[in-house]
């Protein structure tokens, strides 16, 4: 990578000719309805059988939506790279995501995104990673950028320390025309450490037969001509108006003409397989893969395209990051702060301090109640654990686990109570412990605290950790009125953003 494109090794430029390759992926951000996922890259049988077919479509990339990182991936990633087939992969899966209706950057979060990291990064054959797709899809959620943004900070930063290769981090976003200029700028400015190495785009404007004028993506080129890193298109493939089959790729023609090819760096097809949202190129059936109609058209596209280059001696960037855009009423993101690395020895260590925490056998499902209950009655308690993006203040322990969060709620609202008796009951959902935190624990604690009021000013109600944010509107499932940003706790899964 070398300003907004890519090149090989050897100086030739380098332009995305993907295939989004995994089953049950649904497009443009959208959710399956369903929690679990196939990784693509641990079914071997399915790789033997499927890379042929993406060499015949010129395939040098595929991107994939969730792996397993506890699976092996070997002789996949094998078979790909034989094939001069390239992979970027999303680092979420559906249970663990940024969810844009309660965005959260937590411990599980990022021992997720770091062990996706950790299962492919000793394959020569990957390109990067995507930190969130879609997860901000419209002005109503902006604020879940800010958390999507820290994992590409803390993804980037655990790459760094990993390996001396280069990896990417970037971010997949629809095109939403109230946001789509202050995202790109969001996740562009800054300290570069921070901001996305890669844009990419999931964009369905081009329908059928249109042109480079007609389908908008004239105005696309326009706008990105002047980012500062590399954009390709992470999803295109309108299925409109004659469904997969009738699709004809006039827009892939377009993507590696000279309209585009100074500013675009390639595209990624949605997608291989023939699901019931009807975008596939191929139908497996029985274990065989049957082409349909769009996969010899866009074959026939794919040979015929050839994009112009430059070499990299010949390239001088000269593209800078943009500005941080200003908080407003379709932005609610400062540029100045991002919620904090999780560290979860640190949550460890502020949960062993405690003296009022919840009972062994509480249920995550029972976690709502008291979240809300505490946070009603006495919001203060809940200063440690709360966000607040448009002012980027964040509270210390924001980013620990939930049961984590619970412990220090519970515990400064038995503290606010003066200690008093019954004031950590809860009808047996909580407990009294003997604290246990050893004096480089405290020490911990101490420096974690004075280094987050001397970065985003204290507060004088809640031990420095952040200044009383107001909670979320509440709202009520079944019978319990619970604050939304436990719906995760709560198992419903309501709003989760899947892949």
């Amino acid at each position: 990578l070398q300003g907004s494109k890519f090149f090989y090794e050897n100086g030739t430029q380098f332009f995305m000719k993907g295939v989004a390759y995994q089953q049950d992926s649904a497009a443009s951000g959208q959710s399956t309805g369903s929690s679990k996922y196939n990784d693509p890259l641990a079914d071997a049988a399915s790789c033997r059988r499927d890379v042929p077919l993406l060499k015949q479509l010129r395939t040098n990339t595929i991107r994939t939506y969730a792996i397993d990182p506890t699976k092996n991936h070997d002789e996949c990633m094998k078979l790909l790279d034989d094939a001069g087939i390239y992979v970027i992969s999303d680092l979420s899966e559906p249970n663990l995501s940024v969810n844009r209706d309660d965005p959260k950057w937590d411990v599980d979060l990022l021992k997720r995104y770091t062990d996706v990291v950790d299962a492919l990064i000793g394959y020569s054959n990957v390109i990067g990673f995507f930190a969130g797709n879609e997860v901000t899809n419209n002005a109503s959620n902006t604020d879940a950028s800010a958390y999507v943004k820290a994992a590409v900070r803390d993804t980037k930063n655990h790459i760094k320390t990993t390996t001396k290769r280069w990896l990417g981090v970037g971010y997949a976003a629809n095109d939403d025309a109230d946001i789509r200029e202050n995202i790109a700028h969001y996740f562009n400015c800054g300290n570069q450490s921070e901001a996305i190495d890669y844009w990419g785009y999931n964009i369905y404007e081009w329908c059928g037969k249109n042109t480079f004028k007609g389908s908008g993506y004239d105005k696309q080129v326009e706008f990105f001509k002047t980012y500062s890193v590399p954009v390709f298109f992470a999803e295109y493939g309108c299925n409109l108006p004659n469904g997969a089959e009738g699709r004809i790729w006039e827009e892939t023609t377009a993507l590696y003409s000279d309209d585009m090819t100074g500013v675009i760096n390639g595209g990624i097809v949605y997608m291989y397989h023939q699901e019931e949202n009807d975008y596939g190129l191929v139908e497996v059936k029985g274990g065989t893969a049957s082409k349909l109609k769009d996969f010899d058209t866009l074959s026939t596209r794919m040979a015929s395209v050839r994009p112009s280059s430059t070499s990299m001696d010949a390239y001088q960037p000269t593209n800078s990051p943009a500005a941080c855009p200003t908080v407003n009423s379709k932005w609610a993101v400062t540029g100045d702060r991002l919620p904090p690395t999780p560290n979860n020895d640190l949550c460890e260590c502020m949960y062993k301090s405690l003296s009022c925490v919840p009972s062994d056998d509480l249920k995550a499902t029972d976690f709502g109640k008291i979240f809300n209950y505490v946070c009603d009655q006495t919001p203060q308690a809940c200063d440690g654990i709360n966000g607040n993006t448009t002012s980027g203040e964040y509270g210390l322990f924001s980013m620990c686990g939930d049961k984590q969060k619970l412990g220090y709620i519970l515990n400064e609202y038995y503290n606010l109570q003066n200690q008093a008796s019954g004031a950590c009951e809860f009808k047996g959902q909580a407990k009294i412990q003997a604290a246990s935190a050893d004096d480089g624990c405290q020490a911990s604690l101490a420096e974690a605290s004075s280094a987050a009021t001397n970065t985003q000013g204290g507060s004088e109600t809640s031990k420095n950790v952040a200044v009383p944010i107001p909670m979320k509107n509440l709202f009520t499932i079944g019978d319990l009125a619970i604050g939304a940003y436990v719906v995760v706790a709560m198992g419903v899964g309501a709003g989760m953003v899947l892949l």
